[in-house]
């Protein structure tokens, strides 16, 4: 069982993200991930946030590491903090394209995909690489076959394990759980579950990943639109089932996207491990 956070809005202290540690530390996972940020714009306070995770709170972190916009030399220097910081796991990523259109990319591009960064990552032989995967195949790619080809590229330089993109539909991660073991991929694959918090944010995310809503999704997120703490109850509820049924089919991993909302967080946690444990 395993979490997700993203660093505060540039805007904002870094510290701000201390109180939601603070709230999750307490469910006590497997590990926490933290992102870049939106674009990777907030990506300088990902080694700053990964090492209180790990070396303040006692928990293993998962720093995301993307690649699209850099040199060689920025993720070598990247690579020096995350060992100076005892992080010793990462999460290798192509990343989002750039928002800014006058953003200059490194001519030519260093890196143009997640595999060249997992190549290097594993050359430095001190990380545990994780990598994404897409159970709905990845937005910019034209196929599900093609999707997967790349995902076995990438598995092929080195990945140690898989964290799925959030999906909503379990049907559709059991069907992509069987193409992966067809095309050899024999690797740990921790489930993305998104509880919902509101409809405009869910609609947002799923625009941008590609990730599609099921009639019975759909139909909670019309029902309790314009009742604000129905929506929140019932998106809890739909992501505990969700998980529930995951563990029954015998995934290997859950990793809660936590939208930085640690009392969501606790009270999906707290129901799942009563039933873990009524389970043992």
């Amino acid at each position: 069982m395993s979490l997700e956070v993203f660093p505060p809005k540039l805007t904002s202290p870094v510290e701000t993200i201390y109180d939601t540690l603070d709230g999750l530390s307490d469910i006590k996972p497997d590990f926490i991930s933290v992102t870049y940020g939106a674009g990777g714009k907030a990506k300088d306070r990902t080694v700053e946030i990964a090492s209180k995770i790990k070396n303040d709170y006692g928990i293993e972190s998962l720093a995301h590491l993307t690649c699209i916009s850099s040199t060689k030399e920025e993720i070598q220097k990247i690579f020096n903090q995350l060992k100076e910081n005892n992080i010793e796991n990462v999460l290798a990523l192509r990343g989002d394209i750039p928002e800014d259109p006058d953003f200059e990319f490194p001519t030519p591009l260093h890196y143009e995909y997640a595999c060249d960064l997992v190549k290097e990552a594993k050359a430095e032989k001190f990380f545990s690489i994780g990598a994404a995967c897409y159970p709905e195949k990845h937005v910019d790619c034209e196929s599900k076959v093609k999707d997967i080809k790349y995902l076995k590229e990438k598995v092929d330089q080195g990945v140690d394990f898989l964290v799925s993109q959030l999906f909503f539909d379990n049907e559709l991660f059991y069907r992509f759980m069987e193409e992966i073991e067809l095309a050899g991929i024999d690797l740990p694959v921790s489930a993305g579950i998104m509880p919902v918090l509101n409809k405009n944010q869910i609609l947002r995310i799923t625009k941008l990943s590609g990730c599609s809503i099921p009639p019975k999704f759909r139909r909670i997120l019309d029902r309790y639109e314009d009742n604000p703490e129905a929506l929140k109850e019932a998106g809890e509820a739909y992501a505990i089932e969700q998980i529930i049924d995951l563990m029954a089919w015998g995934v290997r991993g859950i990793h809660l996207y936590t939208m930085n909302k640690p009392e969501t967080a606790k009270r999906i946690m707290g129901n799942i491990e009563h039933i873990r444990r009524l389970q043992a």
